[in-house]
């Protein structure tokens, strides 16, 4: 299952979840201020080792770094990561 890492501040997550919903693309949503280091660092790393970035999404060990909403970007994405 696609996971989500993302924060309920962050208008970016709030429009990929919505994209997802609208898309019918199951997900598991992961606050991220709710993780434990471990899961920090992961997400640090998947986003170039300096700070974590949401929404950072991971499927079947395939990785999307967190980046600005931009709905044909992430369709193609979702795409790359074999999700649908």
């Amino acid at each position: 299952m696609l996971k989500v890492y993302a924060a309920k501040w962050c208008t970016h997550c709030t429009k990929t979840i919505d994209y997802l919903k609208k898309n019918q693309i199951e997900f598991e949503y992961i606050e991220i201020e709710d993780q434990s280091e471990e899961i920090i660092q992961k997400i640090i790393q998947v986003n170039g080792g300096d700070d974590w970035v949401v929404p950072t999404l991971e499927f079947n060990g395939k990785w999307r770094e967190g980046k600005v909403y931009n709905e044909i970007e992430l369709s193609k994405d979702i795409d790359r990561l074999g999700i649908k």
